[in-house]
């Protein structure tokens, strides 16, 4: 099931990993915050997550940016918590074939735990995927094309090759689907200042592992 999923997860975010070549900006979280909380601001974080929770297609790329790390200063961010939903789909997840009769309790409990966390970039690829399945191609689309904008956000904030230039990240999990997406087996984790680095096996690809820079996480305690 998981290869199925990421086959179909290439198809969706391939291009922003290959097309990006070296151009990558670190976010100003300061002068976000101050974007997402003006009124006036087409940033301001309501609006932003209102066009999310519609399905919106049109939403920019800088306006994926101010989604995906303005969610930091919502009061609902708990970046080490998992919510009952997402637990109810983990024999989904781990199951080798979906059964088309589980289809829609997958859509609904999917549903549910975005409305709980609508970054959950597990939950969205997983939802997208099964709509793919179940026939409904604008629902994938839509769907997918969230996915691929909050994912890009990632992809423009680092490259991963070192401490100072790594992906910024707001969940754990997220470093996880950049890891799964990308095709790149993780051997250890260990944390190294404000990063999370993701050894590889040695000699099999062609870099030694991946930093995350997980500032964000940090100032919000480990949840141990």
């Amino acid at each position: 099931m998981l290869r199925q999923i990421l086959l179909f997860s290439i198809l969706i975010i391939s291009s922003i990993a290959y097309s990006q070549t070296k151009q990558y900006e670190a976010p100003d979280y300061k002068m976000i915050r101050k974007n997402i909380e003006n009124k006036d601001s087409e940033f301001y974080y309501p609006k932003l997550m209102a066009k999310l929770k519609a399905r919106d297609t049109l939403i920019t790329e800088e306006q994926y940016n101010h989604l995906y790390f303005g969610y930091t200063f919502q009061k609902e961010y708990q970046p080490y918590s998992k919510s009952d939903q997402e637990l109810k789909l983990t024999k989904y997840f781990q199951s080798d074939e979906l059964k088309k009769s589980d289809f829609a309790e997958i859509i609904k409990i999917s549903n549910v735990a975005l409305k709980e966390f609508p970054l959950n970039l597990r939950v969205m690829n997983f939802l997208a995927y099964v709509y793919h399945l179940d026939g409904n191609e604008e629902m994938a689309k839509k769907v997918s094309q969230n996915f691929y904008g909050l994912f890009g956000a990632i992809f423009r904030s680092g490259d991963g090759k070192d401490c100072s230039s790594g992906f910024h990240v707001i969940s754990v999990s997220h470093e996880y689907a950049v890891m799964n997406v990308l095709q790149l087996e993780t051997v250890s984790q260990s944390l190294e200042g404000n990063c999370d680095y993701l050894s590889l096996e040695e000699g099999k690809y062609k870099l030694p592992g991946v930093y995350f820079n997980i500032t964000k996480l940090k100032e919000k305690g480990f949840g141990f």
